[in-house]
């Protein structure tokens, strides 16, 4: 039985966190909250349950 596990959109991300999307860009560049890469792009994606998780711990 497969997991699913459901990505958010970093404009989407950034604003459950109450953050700018440069801000999740940021984190992402500098390796304290990596993102997902997905396409030929590269969009960045965020695990809702990372979200989650990092809401609950009080880090921002």
């Amino acid at each position: 039985m497969t997991k699913k596990v459901k990505l958010l959109r970093i404009r989407e991300a950034a604003k459950i966190l109450g953050v700018n999307p440069e801000t999740m860009r940021r984190w992402d560049r500098d390796g304290s909250f990596k993102a997902i890469r997905i396409g030929k792009r590269g969009h960045r994606m965020y695990e809702e349950s990372e979200i989650l998780k990092r809401i609950s711990e009080g880090k921002k």
